[in-house]
């Protein structure tokens, strides 16, 4: 799988799970995945998981303190 591929999945997961498009810091979703997803593509554990393993695994820790 394409780092590209990697990126739409998790972002599309992301999104699915959080159900909205944009922070309250107005930063987008996909930005931040866009940010974000490379560097669990960059790790083979979190690559062999999966972009949406990943993603829910991130967006766990969505909106914590």
């Amino acid at each position: 799988m394409t780092l590209e591929e990697f990126t739409r999945r998790f972002t599309a997961e992301a999104k699915r799970i959080a159900g909205f498009d944009t922070f309250d810091d107005g930063t987008t979703v996909d930005d931040y995945c866009k940010e974000v997803a490379p560097s669990y593509y960059a790790e083979p554990l979190y690559r062999d998981e999966g972009p949406e393993a990943c993603a829910d695994a991130d967006v766990s820790y969505w909106g914590e303190e």
